[in-house]
């Protein structure tokens, strides 16, 4: 296996994190197309970790530098030139790193600022939620194309969200399609429009935070959905009941069930 490493403090960062009012950003911050290698992975993994222990940190967002791609994927000049064992790791190493971030439990939004194709589609699908930029590209996974099928979980996430039939015709075809198609099949959650699209990202996700949301709550909710959905349903419930007594303890539960007896608005903090 080649052997790869980190990026020197005077190398740029390919992944920005900021954050600011309750929002964790994450950019991959390579442009024109956001294409990722492994040292981007690696700096991604480090990004994700970094938000899930945040305090601060309430919604993750993810987003592409630029105003062209969210992303392309695997960077696929990397990928011709490394060895198939060095492949192998690669895809693992992506694998490990999206889950981490489907099974984080804070409510992920990725804002497709740009064409979101191939691997950069596969990032995507291991967010919550969906915000897509009208007339700013197209969506899709044609791995097909170079004799290969979507690697980093794009297979088992796409089926479970647009369906077995729909998602099979997806990637057998390798068609990429606009962002308004996608929101109708529901793999996009909503087109927002061209002008000021991270602002409207923005303020879509504050209706996530505190005060207005208890955001333990919607931490919880997703990972009762992201980990019951792969259990039966007996245990899917049995998850469910622990996930609720942990709330139960917590002080946004005592608030808001307060706040409905007094009949007032619920003021959260997240804790």
């Amino acid at each position: 296996m080649a052997t790869t490493t980190a990026p020197t403090s005077a190398a740029k960062a390919l992944i920005n994190y900021t954050t600011g009012d309750g929002i964790a950003w994450i950019e991959m911050n390579d442009p024109p197309a956001n294409t990722y290698t492994y040292e981007m992975m690696q700096e991604l993994d480090s990004a994700i970790l970094r938000a899930r222990m945040d305090g601060a940190a309430h919604v993750i967002i993810l987003r592409g530098a630029g105003d062209k791609f969210f992303s392309a994927g695997a960077n696929i000049k990397m990928l011709s030139s490394v060895t198939p064992e060095f492949k192998y790791y690669f895809c693992l190493h992506a694998n490990e790193t999206l889950t981490r971030l489907e099974q984080t439990p804070k409510l992920v939004i990725a804002a497709l600022n740009g064409h979101t194709v191939g691997g950069g589609l596969e990032i995507a699908l291991a967010a919550d939620i969906r915000l897509a930029r009208r007339d700013a590209g197209k969506i899709g996974l044609p791995e097909v194309a170079l004799g290969v099928l979507p690697g980093t979980g794009g297979t088992q996430r796409l089926a479970r969200l647009v369906g077995k039939s729909r998602a099979i015709e997806l990637m057998a075809t390798g068609r990429t399609f606009s962002f308004e198609e996608a929101e109708e099949i529901g793999l996009v959650n909503q087109v927002l429009d061209r002008d000021g699209f991270f602002e409207q990202v923005t303020e879509y996700t504050r209706q996530f935070l505190p005060p207005q949301k208890a955001a333990r709550a919607v931490g919880r909710i997703k990972r009762a959905v992201c980990s019951g959905i792969e259990m039966p349903f007996g245990e899917g419930l049995a998850l469910e009941r622990e996930l609720q007594q942990q709330l139960f303890q917590s002080e946004d539960a005592h608030e808001g069930l307060a706040a409905y007896v007094e009949k007032r608005t619920p003021h959260f903090k997240g804790k």
